[in-house]
């Protein structure tokens, strides 16, 4: 039990343990007057607040955490903390105390936040495993005293001999023996409460894998005891049923039929059920991209099949048929352009989307429809077909043409979103017609072609980063081969080969400095500069390459400065991106390429540029604006170039 008291003036309180006391069948928290609290379901705490208690586990869970965020600064802490502590208890005890901006005016105040800080302190303590301490809440002298804690942890506690107990029929031994193996309790190790409960949502995740989709923690027994020092936690778990599947019930009506979401599913009637199946469930259903939100779950007890099977309903909630979206662009050297998109979304009821999109700028316009189909043929497979024309306005080349493609994107793997990326195999074929003016490489005549382009695809993409548009860790590579035969004058056959990585390291607890670092490489094989058109060529510069140097201004050009692209590329950048104030970042970054004439690219003619950006963060991604300039390699080029889009460069 605890003595108490709080004397009028200037006086010490000390609150300290007598005796040990066991408990059984209750939720270890922390201690009361009657020695260890503990909260039975539907029963109240001792004296110390439930609030006060999560916010203490929040605390000390948020500490040891690396990328927990901390609290926002204020003027002074509500409470001094005194005492010998090791440096990351008393972090957490800070952390649980809190700040105030308002200081100290009277006596009444202070011991006010004095009291307030020890029982924040206790809190901590006992969720950490110490429960021999003791806490001395205390005011200074004066009309105005500083408020002050003295806190002497006392040995820390540690676990030994966790058990399990099964409530009702236990489940078969392979599941019973994972959710042991799943508790992860060494004795010896600290006995904090954070672990317990832990470990009792790692047993009950373990059974729930194994297919009983029912299984629940009943209430736990923990006994505290002062004599060895020790925490020993009996969980108690009731599994239910072992649980088998049927099929699909959708019970929204909508666009979608029935039969196609039924299709889905990532099991087989009379299964036994898998948590992981029925996320599959759910993602394959967002993978489409026409609900605004989607609910995957068992069918409650009591609503089996006359077979025993239990069906997984399916809650659809569809967006708006129809889309019109707006965008725009602008850098300095490819001035300003505009892009509309009208989309209408799940036309033949099986999630499909239908677009018609628009284009117009200095470099590339445009006019297409499309078509996706997901879950073509089988799950995790896309159908994407398009067909458009399109005009092409560069320094190096201009292009007329119509074209016709079609891909189909393969996800593997159970997630979409590994971190939040995936892995995609694409395949796909083309066909363009179209006409191409230039100029002769060494005569620089005109050089006008009449050009039938049929080319394949395969591309092969890794994203392990945390977000498509702003990453801030993690990694993507990519490989891209296009097997491409040019028909028109002269028969050409080549093969157009490319490969990128890049990855992002966090710096700081807060990850608000984030390295991100790219590498490109290309090459073409078994065709020359001259029998190559331009439109085929690589080229380098612009707000997605090198920085600093308009589009196409980077690598070899003909006699009169028209960039001439070539048959490799090589290109790199380095960025260093920091979090400011909000939603306010910045970036200062170095881009080099290289273009060559032949099939492996070469460093002798490296183009570099550098720069430094403004990032203003949205819900889904940054705006990005960069201003860069030419480093080496500048050839006649504006001293800077300017570049707003959204989303990071790489």
């Amino acid at each position: 039990m605890f003595r108490s008291s709080f004397p009028l003036v200037g006086a010490r309180v000390a609150l300290r343990r007598i005796h040990p006391t066991r408990l059984r069948e209750g939720v270890l928290l922390g201690d009361t007057d009657h020695g260890q609290s503990y909260i039975r379901r539907g029963g109240a705490l001792g004296n110390l607040g439930l609030g006060r208690l999560v916010y203490a586990v929040a605390a000390s869970a948020a500490f040891c955490t690396p990328l927990a965020a901390a609290p926002a600064r204020a003027d002074e802490p509500n409470a001094q903390i005194t005492g010998d502590l090791p440096d990351d208890l008393r972090a957490a005890i800070a952390q649980a105390i809190g700040e105030s901006e308002r200081p100290i005016e009277n006596r009444f105040e202070a011991r006010r936040r004095a009291r307030a800080a020890a029982e924040d302190a206790i809190a901590v303590l006992r969720s950490e495993g110490y429960y021999a301490y003791v806490v001395e809440p205390e005011i200074g002298e004066g009309d105005a005293p500083p408020a002050t804690v003295h806190v002497t942890p006392g040995a820390r506690f540690v676990f030994a001999d966790p058990a399990l107990r099964w409530v009702g029929e236990p489940p078969e031994p392979q599941a019973a023996e994972a959710a042991t193996r799943a508790l992860g309790l060494a004795p010896g190790r600290p006995g904090r409460a954070p672990d317990v409960i832990a470990a009792e949502g790692r047993a009950v995740a373990a059974v729930q894998q194994l297919g009983y989709a029912d299984a629940a923690a009943q209430p736990r027994e923990v006994v505290v005891d002062h004599a060895d020092t020790t925490v020993r936690p009996t969980f108690r778990i009731a599994s239910g049923p072992l649980v088998r599947l049927d099929g699909i019930r959708l019970v929204t009506r909508g666009r979608t039929r029935t039969g196609w979401v039924q299709r889905l599913a990532p099991w087989r009637s009379g299964q036994t059920y898998d948590p992981d199946d029925v996320a599959e469930l759910e993602r394959r259903l967002l993978d489409a991209n026409v609900y605004e939100s989607v609910t995957v779950a068992l069918a409650p007890v009591g609503e089996e099949t006359p077979d025993g099977l239990r069906p997984i309903v399916v809650s659809l909630a569809e967006r708006r048929p129809r889309t019109l979206e707006l965008g725009g662009s602008y850098a300095t050297a490819e001035g300003a352009g505009l892009e509309a998109r009208w989309t209408r979304y799940n036309l033949l009821r099986r999630a499909d989307t239908v677009s018609l999109m628009g284009r117009a700028s200095n470099v590339d316009s445009r006019a297409e429809a499309s078509v996706a189909l997901p879950h073509w043929m089988r799950p995790t497979q896309t159908l994407t077909a398009t067909a458009g024309a399109y005009r092409t306005r560069t320094d190096a080349f201009d292009e007329t043409g119509v074209g016709i493609r079609a891909d189909v994107q393969r996800r593997f793997g159970r997630s979409l979103f590994s971190f939040i990326g995936g892995s995609y195999l694409t395949v796909g074929a083309s066909l363009d017609l179209s006409r191409t003016n230039e100029l002769r490489v060494g005569t620089l005549t005109p050089l006008g072609r009449d050009i039938v382009t049929a080319a394949g695809l395969l591309d092969l993409a890794l994203d392990r980063s945390d977000d498509p548009l702003d990453p801030r860790r993690g990694w993507r590579v990519s490989a891209r081969a296009e097997p491409t035969l040019l028909t028109g004058e002269v028969t050409v056959p080549y093969l157009r080969l490319q490969a990128q990585g890049s990855g992002y390291l966090p710096i700081g607890a807060r990850a608000r400095t984030v390295l991100a670092g790219r590498l490109r490489v290309g090459s073409i094989v078994n065709g020359t500069i001259p029998q190559i058109p331009a439109s085929r060529r690589f080229f380098a510069g612009g707000g997605g390459s090198v920085r600093g140097f308009p589009y196409q201004a980077v690598g070899p050009r003909l006699a009169d400065n028209t960039p001439q692209g070539g048959a490799s590329l090589l290109e790199a950048s380095a960025e260093v991106r920091h979090d400011v104030l909000g939603p306010w970042g910045v970036a200062a970054f170095v881009d080099g390429g290289a273009i060559g004439t032949d099939q492996l690219p070469g460093f002798d003619d490296l183009s570099i540029g550098a720069g430094v950006g403004i990032r203003y963060n949205l819900s889904f991604g940054p705006i990005r604006v960069d201003f860069a300039t030419p480093v080496k390699k500048r050839r006649r080029e504006a001293p800077f170039q300017v570049y707003v889009s959204i989303g990071q460069s790489f």
